[in-house]
């Protein structure tokens, strides 16, 4: 914050660190605080496999129009550049940035305010040569005179982004590495933090003083070794415990202790909430062949639940990941009820299931740091049976799915309800997806998923066009188009 009110501070903020170190958590409080005091220019979280901020072709576009609406000076000169060149928004990012944003604020009045710009997880943007390229074009910011703005960025320390970082100039940035900060300073702080979130369980359940106790804290802490996400983990598993949190609390401090390794001890707390909360007390012990067969069941069901939420481009509400996976909602929301600890299952059906931390889906996919096989996620599986599944829905779509009333209507008359009953959330999910789950699962693999795609075109082609048309995605229909005509043209030619 220091930063933000130096007015000669440099144009760039880079706070880099590993995961779990709090770089989410410091970029929303820093644009909540800028907000309130009316200094957040825009912002833009970056998340990998989750839609359209997952890449930078809606980046800047995004970033003009917030600008547009914290700054109202800048609205003309945007809003002229896009009557100029009313195909912006299909340019790329240099034009972009260029003509909706470094111009605008070239060109508008001098103003007294220094705007500030957040930016999370620039790591998670899925191009390496995008990445590099924001970077470069975020530099100019530095030269403007009538209108500063500032911008604060984060990112794990990968090398794609250090390459990136040396190609500027000293003059346009300053970094701090998060994960750098004096290892006491940040158990004084997860210390803080057990003992302010622990302390409402002691008098809920009645626990007698002292619990969790000094000693007990300063285990939670070391097992942290420094990381924010293993602490709030472990303490959303003891808040979840059926019986109270003692029994949570023991299973974590009773859990073998593996390496120094940051790593290694988020994954075994990964492990510990899954053996625990997935298989129950069936997974504390060795048991008879029909007691592996449940635990199998069990840990098969939160493979194909959890592993479709891992690996999904866009997350959708419970009862319509159940539609789209095509098993009783019943069995979903069990398996959804085991794992609240890692995943943000909403109280509200209608709203979509997140992940609570990026690690665990990593954990998840790496066989190195997930050793029990029973929850390692096979991505290139899940993004075949989810390929499948969505061929399934959208191979009933049929014409005219709306009722509307003839070829010339316009979206802007169709009520909103109409079109989410006709094409229900998991419907539009397969209709926007399931080219990109067949290409990373068994493109040109299996004979039999071309054969799908090619009776699926003869078929629904036009029914899926005017799908698309009333969800609003026909331009990536476009382009789904483009791509899957080079695919099968490799098809063929390799047949």
């Amino acid at each position: 914050m220091d930063w933000c009110d130096d007015p000669n501070g440099k144009c760039i903020f880079w706070l880099n660190g590993m995961a779990g170190t709090g770089k989410s958590t410091i970029s929303r409080t820093i644009a909540l605080e800028l907000a309130e005091k009316k200094r957040l220019a825009a912002s833009f979280f970056f998340t990998r496999g989750k839609k359209d901020i997952s890449h930078s072709r809606m980046f800047f576009t995004t970033i003009a129009a917030q600008l547009a609406n914290s700054l109202p000076v800048l609205r003309t000169f945007i809003s002229d550049a896009i009557d100029n060149n009313t195909h912006i928004f299909q340019k790329g990012p240099r034009e972009q940035w260029s003509q909706l944003i470094l111009n605008p604020l070239k060109n508008a009045p001098t103003q007294s305010i220094q705007l500030v710009v957040v930016i999370d997880a620039l790591d998670e943007c899925d191009s390496m040569e995008d990445i590099q390229l924001i970077l470069q074009l975020l530099e100019e910011a530095k030269d403007l005179e009538t209108v500063r703005i500032k911008i604060f960025l984060t990112s794990r320390p990968e090398i794609p982004i250090f390459d990136g970082f040396r190609q500027l100039s000293d003059e346009a940035y300053q970094d701090f590495i998060l994960h750098n900060i004096p290892l006491d300073t940040v158990n004084a702080d997860i210390s803080t933090f057990f003992l302010q979130k622990l302390s409402p369980l002691k008098a809920k359940h009645g626990l007698e003083t002292p619990w969790p106790g000094e000693q007990i804290i300063e285990q939670l802490v070391e097992r942290a070794a420094g990381l924010f996400i293993y602490a709030a983990t472990t303490l959303r598993f003891i808040q979840d415990g059926i019986d109270g949190p003692e029994e949570p609390l023991s299973l974590i401090l009773s859990a073998t202790k593996s390496s120094l390794s940051a790593t290694k001890h988020l994954d075994g707390i990964y492990t510990t909430v899954l053996q625990h909360s997935v298989l129950g007390k069936r997974g504390d012990h060795e048991c008879d062949q029909e007691c592996e067969q449940e635990c199998e069941q069990l840990a098969g069901r939160f493979r194909q639940v959890v592993g479709s939420i891992v690996v999904m481009f866009n997350t959708v509400p419970a009862r319509n990941l159940a539609q789209l996976l095509q098993i009783p909602f019943k069995m979903v929301s069990k398996t959804l009820d085991s794992v609240r600890s890692v995943l943000n299952v909403p109280d509200n059906e209608s709203q979509p299931i997140r992940l609570f931390h990026l690690s665990f889906r990593d954990f998840l996919q790496d066989s190195q740091r997930c050793r029990d096989f029973r929850f390692q996620i096979d991505e290139k599986e899940i993004h075949t049976s989810l390929f499948r599944n969505c061929m399934q829905h959208i191979s009933q779509l049929q014409e005219n799915i709306c009722d509307l009333w003839g070829p010339g209507a316009l979206i802007t008359e169709i009520p909103d309800d109409t079109i989410q009953k006709s094409i229900p959330p998991h419907v539009q999910y397969a209709c926007r997806y399931w080219l990109d789950h067949w290409r990373l699962g068994n493109p040109l693999e299996v004979e039999e998923d071309i054969k799908t795609i090619r009776q699926f075109l003869e078929q629904h082609f036009l029914h899926w066009l005017e799908a698309l048309s009333l969800i609003g995605e026909v331009s990536n229909g476009v382009h789904m188009i483009i791509a899957l005509e080079e695919i099968l043209f490799v098809s063929d030619n390799a047949h």
